[in-house]
């Protein structure tokens, strides 16, 4: 959770976040230097397939183009793609300007040699052959994942890894969709994907070491920082920190402090760059929702981590999602 990290909730944030306080706080941006890297011929992973466009998947396009690797972006039609390739665009010169201030034509290179290891296709099946790996960022659906990767499966190089940027469905139930699940993993990278150096290896019961090793080679390639977990609801930060969010809502409704005290005393005492409500608003109270019910529908967490909360049901219900609603438990003008 894909921002201070629970921004990982599969690119539902907005370009705001690039401009909070939090970013700056947490991480500092990895940007390429004058000596532009390049792939070696020997490296296992060289070609990437990205499928999904969003804020998610056009983050890991660029970072992987940034750092030598040849990088197909696919989704569905050519308007998603235009999409993916302005938040690319946006994002790259923030990059440049940030890592060459005052060097126009240092800026320029770094954009250009971005742009030419990326190519675009909205045909699934064309977009994953020549794949060393394929990176899915597409929606948040078991199903709609499962489909997606059977269907690559079938066409994808004997040897691909696939890997799915999922935040919250089980690791192990979208590989069953495969023939190779001891060559599928989680790779779950945090929004804004540029900035945040963190990513989650996630491992289910049949991921072989092979595939392991030649995913934690190609986060660090990408200067990010691996971090490995087992196939368990939520991997590490969401674990953590969606029990947090919904015990902040809980203590509010039982009338133990108010939302703007709660939100000052976890920012001034806790240190947190946000406080949860602010927080919940950024990543959307119908996304912590969904995961939240997912989870006590799966039933592998404590009921009363998980169980239902009033106030955000209302809130969902009633069409306020938080920032991009223009209100949530704050008001957003």
């Amino acid at each position: 959770m894909s921002k201070f990290v629970i921004s990982t909730f599969r690119g539902r944030l907005t370009n705001n976040v690039t401009k909070t306080t939090f970013k700056t706080n947490l991480i500092r941006p990895l940007l390429l230097s004058h000596n532009f890297s390049s792939t070696s011929n020997n490296y296992a992973v060289q070609n990437i397939s990205v499928y999904g466009s969003g804020l998610m998947g056009a983050g890991i396009v660029q970072v992987a183009a940034q750092y030598g690797f040849k990088v197909t972006m696919v989704d569905l039609n050519q308007e998603f793609i235009d999409r993916g390739k302005e938040i690319i665009n946006a994002s790259l010169k923030r990059v440049a300007k940030k890592q060459h201030k005052d060097d126009k034509a240092a800026q320029n290179a770094l954009i250009e040699y971005t742009w030419s290891n990326i190519e675009t296709d909205i045909d699934s099946v064309r977009g994953a052959e020549k794949a060393d790996l394929i990176v899915e960022a597409i929606v948040e659906n078991l199903q709609t994942k499962q489909n997606l990767f059977q269907q690559l499966d079938k066409v994808a190089k004997p040897n691909a890894i696939f890997a799915s940027n999922t935040s919250s469905l089980p690791i192990s139930e979208i590989a069953k969709a495969t023939q190779r699940q001891d060559k599928f993993a989680g790779l779950h990278f945090f929004n804004p994907v540029p900035q945040m150096k963190l990513v989650e290896i996630i491992k289910t019961s049949q991921t072989s070491k092979e595939t392991y090793k030649i995913l934690n080679d190609v986060i660090m390639k990408m200067e990010k920082a691996p971090v490995i977990c087992k196939d368990t609801p939520g991997f590490i930060v969401n674990r953590l920190l969606v029990p947090y969010l919904m015990e902040s809502i809980r203590l509010v409704e039982r009338g133990e402090a108010s939302m703007k005290d709660v939100d000052t005393a976890m920012k001034l005492g806790a240190g947190m760059p946000m406080g949860p409500f602010e927080l919940c608003d950024f990543v959307g109270l119908d996304t912590l929702k969904s995961i939240v019910d997912g989870w006590r529908k799966d039933g592998k967490i404590d009921a009363n981590l998980v169980a239902t909360s009033k106030i955000l049901d209302d809130l969902v219900e009633s069409g306020h999602l938080g920032r991009k609603s223009g209100k949530g438990f704050h008001k957003y003008v």
